[in-house]
């Protein structure tokens, strides 16, 4: 039953795919040029403006007919690339490399289920913490991951987390207290996108849309072909839920279904003059000590930060808020296999409003409001940050 978390994420995608196609130039891209000129785009909003991998090469095609979608994303000989096919009959993705279709993988979603073989070099894993597929670098590119990781987002912090959440958790590590914020400071940590990677922004008319609301949750289903007692409606479900809950004191929150709406909410907080980032890691890795080099605020001096957390959906949707007294330093960690890292830490002055059984308390064994709570940002989240 897990297995068809794969379908969501595939179908979907696809279907961003698509309305890229269709609108071109992004109009994201064209309403950062013109709200934001001259502001550099951090990588985690590049990264959910389009799919990765269907960029990369030119050989890239997207065909929309009667039929459903044609992706096919090509290199080399005859049959080599990706094939990806939505029809009546499901979604059908072949992965091959070498001549004539030899070798990669098929994986086809249709009425009858789901059925996955590989012919070399393609992964597929399903855990109790959903899905997972990475293949391998291709001309040097380094292994694609994409998992899902269903839960209650830990940026939401007026929730409880549950014992067995401090397990097996990436989430965990991102936690720390400010005191050991300084160089030379060693942690053990995991930099990993969190989220379903192959969700992307829909231009602003397209999410607006689509119903977005508990209330809405048959239709939203529907839309997506999304069977109400499986595991993918739980997700969506659980973040539109998220969405919907008040924020505790002090705390001003929003959820962005597009790159438009989130440049909204952040300047109308911040004002025009921002400086939005995001962590930037050589590459993913294991659990690892890493050292900080050193660390920098970023913030015009100010406690006035957006931070926008990507949660899991059928596409890109930010949980983006402000917070009270809240500081944000850019950090430069190296790992022990020589990973370097440049990742966003954000400082929380005062959680005396946080739920006491929140994760980070349970983590670093301190109490609302005792101390200020730190934790950096996985690759897929941004802060905003006021600039000169």
């Amino acid at each position: 039953m897990e297995l068809k978390l794969l379908h969501i994420l595939t179908y979907l995608s696809l279907a961003l795919v698509a309305s890229y196609a269709a609108l071109s130039p992004s109009s994201g891209q064209t309403y950062w040029n013109t709200k934001l000129p001259n502001t550099p785009m951090p990588k985690a909003i590049k990264d959910s403006l389009q799919p990765t991998g269907l960029t990369e090469d030119k050989t890239t095609s997207v065909v929309v007919g009667k039929g459903g979608v044609n992706v096919n994303t090509g290199k080399g000989h005859s049959g080599s690339g990706t094939n990806v096919n939505v029809g009546h009959k499901g979604v059908g993705v072949s992965t091959g490399k070498g001549h004539s279709g030899r070798g990669g993988t098929n994986v086809n979603v249709g009425h009858k289920g789901v059925g996955v073989s590989t012919g070399g070099g393609t992964h597929v894993g399903v855990g109790k913490g959903g899905v997972g597929v990475t293949t391998p670098g291709h001309h040097g590119r380094p292994p694609v991951y994409v998992g899902v990781r269903p839960g209650p987002s830990p940026f939401v912090y007026n929730y409880a987390a549950k014992d067995d959440q401090l397990h097996d958790n990436p989430n965990v590590a991102l936690f720390f207290l400010e005191k050991d914020l300084h160089q030379g400071s060693n942690m053990n940590l995991q930099f990993v996108k969190t989220t379903n990677t192959a969700a992307t922004f829909l231009p602003r008319q397209v999410a607006n849309s689509i119903p977005f609301s508990s209330n809405k949750m048959p239709e939203i289903l529907n839309q997506f072909s999304v069977k109400p007692d499986s595991e993918e409606a739980q997700i969506l479900k659980q973040t539109v839920q998220e969405c919907e809950q008040p924020g505790i004191k002090g705390e001003e929150k929003y959820c962005a279904t597009s790159l438009e709406s989130m440049v909204d909410f952040s300047t109308s907080k911040l004002g025009n003059k921002v400086q939005p980032v995001s962590t930037e890691t050589e590459k993913e890795t294991q659990m690892q000590k890493y050292t900080i080099l050193g660390a920098k605020k970023i913030g015009n001096g100010k406690s006035d930060a957006v931070v926008c957390h990507k949660q899991n959906y059928a596409y890109a949707v930010f949980y983006c808020h402000k917070t009270e007294t809240t500081e944000s330093y850019m950090v430069s960690l190296v790992g022990a296999d020589g990973t370097k890292a440049k990742a966003v830490a954000v400082c929380h002055k005062n959680t005396s409003a946080w739920n006491p059984k929140h994760l980070a308390f349970k983590v670093l064994k301190v109490t609302p409001g005792s101390v200020p709570v730190c934790h950096f940002l996985p690759e897929d989240h941004i802060v905003w940050v006021p600039k000169n």
